[in-house]
């Protein structure tokens, strides 16, 4: 928050109106949160004199926006942890995410899903179909086991090593016809190479690993903790989906889930 122009309320005589109060106030939360510690640093960076941000601290401070302490100057207090928790719980991930799903799908054409993790699984809270013509046997509501599926690695990303063996040795497969020829593909070496060339890139494929001749790129979405909580994806067929192609979605579909991670609060990187 940028300095108030003026104070008002000391420095010309007049009385400040509620909302400059208000500005005032959030103003000083906004530099305590910035590193201000006492009320010098304070005023400077809200451009107030020292008086009044004494005054507006106090008051932030009987409230519980603030807290202070002799050693160590003002803090943000406890009732904004309330209210952050609070505003986390009232945020839906499904209603959030779906403007960026829907702008990452007029700009490809493809089929996007958001998963988020239930155990050893995931689950498909939204999907849009692709403009392709092509049906895929995901759907919302549906369950599958992590370790086969591109939202679903994406979602492992920070797991350790042992954990993703974990997961890697639990795959089966929705339908059975299939499942012989896609246990078979690559082996457990492979996939740990896998893991950790997406661990270091955010990023993560699926080679056909869950479906034949499909492919897809996804990417982690975090919170406010920077923990991942969700995960997206682009989704085709082969014939549409070559790795050259997929090279050139990594950052779409990175900076789609980055920008649904702002809006859960997540710092930009």
């Amino acid at each position: 928050m940028k300095p108030l122009a003026a104070d008002d309320g000391t420095q010309n005589g007049s009385s400040p109106t509620g909302t400059q109060t208000l500005m005032r106030g959030l103003a000083v939360v906004h530099a305590v949160a910035a590193g201000a510690r006492d009320l010098m640093q304070i005023a400077a960076a809200v451009g107030t004199t020292r008086s009044t941000t004494h005054r507006l601290a106090s008051c932030l401070v009987q409230e519980r926006y603030l807290r202070f302490s002799l050693n160590t100057g003002y803090a943000l207090g406890p009732k904004l942890i309330e209210l952050g928790f609070q505003a986390r719980e009232e945020v839906s991930l499904s209603v959030v995410a779906r403007p960026f799903l829907e702008s990452l799908a007029e700009q490809t054409n493809d089929t996007i899903h958001l998963a988020v993790r239930d155990a050893d699984d995931v689950i498909y809270l939204d999907k849009i179909p692709g403009k392709k013509g092509l049906e895929m046997r995901s759907r919302v509501g549906h369950r599958m086991p992590i370790a086969t599926t591109g939202v679903g690695k994406a979602l492992m990303l920070e797991l350790t090593e042992d954990r993703w063996k974990d997961l890697y040795e639990k795959r089966t497969f929705a339908h059975s016809a299939d499942s012989a020829k896609l246990l078979k593909k690559g082996s457990w070496t492979e996939f740990l190479e896998h893991m950790q060339q997406y661990a270091k890139g955010g990023f993560s494929f699926d080679l056909e690993d869950n479906e034949p001749s499909i492919r897809c790129v996804a990417a982690p979405i975090r919170d406010a903790s920077h923990a991942i909580v969700a995960a997206i994806s682009v989704s085709s067929t082969l014939p549409y989906m070559p790795y050259k192609r997929m090279q050139a979605l990594i950052p779409i579909v990175k900076q789609a889930a980055a920008a649904i991670s702002t809006e859960l609060g997540a710092a930009a990187t």
